[in-house]
């Protein structure tokens, strides 16, 4: 457990499992519990597309001083069992909520589904089918829809995983110079190039093929758990007018502006997820 002691207050207790979600699929997940008893509902963590724990540690660090937390490492990330041919899209990562949130027992409205980009999209999918719904849903930067220019589709299609060591400067490069605002958060590029280096080019492809054409729209307006959304004006990844657009449509839904992604990868937002479920 010592690789899991650095992102964790002083004094938590860790466990690691694999929880097995379907037939083929079993994903781990990192169980934090905070020194003290605490009466914060339990925490299930869903982190981005191919993050790696690293990226969260500011967050969890503040998050585990009284917050219990079930930190999820989602299907397609290095770490997941997989046997035979399966899927790595949005449906198939809510799927996995859904059966984790069963798994855990969680009581209705007694539980948080946190996640970010990716893990953020697939909790509002799950939200369509948990038959036991969370108390609410703090998202950092959920995709509406997942942008990719033509040639980035042709290029998602046709490469051969073997070839990734290759493809991974150009993917890098892209992000520096069309989608990411470096000058405002270099720190946002280091940390993405990290987990292009950690990523599993099999599991990659397939994601990426069922991403290009998922989209929340038909969905986020039935959607009634409170939720705050939590964006970066300054982070040209996540299109700010789609985040403005779902809480627009969603039933219960809030936003908050923290400027850049570094901030919402900061203790702050544990800050305000503190003042998000005292105001329910």
């Amino acid at each position: 457990m010592e690789e899991y002691v650095k992102y964790a207050a002083p004094g938590s207790l860790i466990k690691e499992e694999y929880i097995p979600v379907s037939e083929n699929v079993k994903v781990k997940v990192v169980h934090y519990s905070p020194k003290s008893k605490t009466n914060n509902p339990p925490v299930l963590f869903v982190a981005g597309w191919i993050t790696q724990m690293f990226a969260w540690e500011h967050v969890l660090k503040e998050m585990t001083k009284d917050f219990e937390i079930f930190y999820v490492e989602t299907r397609e990330k290095m770490s997941s069992q997989v046997t035979g041919k399966v899927n790595f899209g949005v449906e198939e990562i809510a799927q996995d909520i859904v059966e984790l949130v069963e798994h855990f027992q969680f009581a209705d409205k007694k539980y948080i589904l946190f996640g970010s980009s990716l893990g953020a999209t697939s909790i509002l999918d799950a939200c369509q089918y948990l038959e036991k719904q969370p108390k609410c849903s703090i998202l950092i930067g959920p995709n509406a829809v997942f942008r990719v220019p033509n040639f980035g589709k042709v290029i998602i299609r046709i490469f051969w995983p073997r070839l990734y060591l290759v493809l991974k400067p150009f993917i890098k490069w892209y992000l520096k110079t069309f989608r990411l605002d470096v000058k405002s958060d270099y720190e946002q590029y280091k940390k993405y190039c990290l987990n292009l280096d950690g990523a599993d080019p099999w599991k990659l492809k397939n994601a990426a093929i069922r991403l290009l054409k998922y989209e929340v729209w038909g969905y986020i307006e039935k959607i009634d758990v409170p939720t705050m959304i939590v964006g970066g004006s300054k982070d040209t990844l996540h299109t700010l007018d789609n985040l403005y657009q779902m809480v627009e449509k969603m039933q219960n839904a809030t936003f908050l502006d923290l400027e850049t992604n570094k901030q919402t990868h900061r203790g702050i937002v544990v800050e305000e997820m503190r003042k998000f479920i005292k105001n329910l």
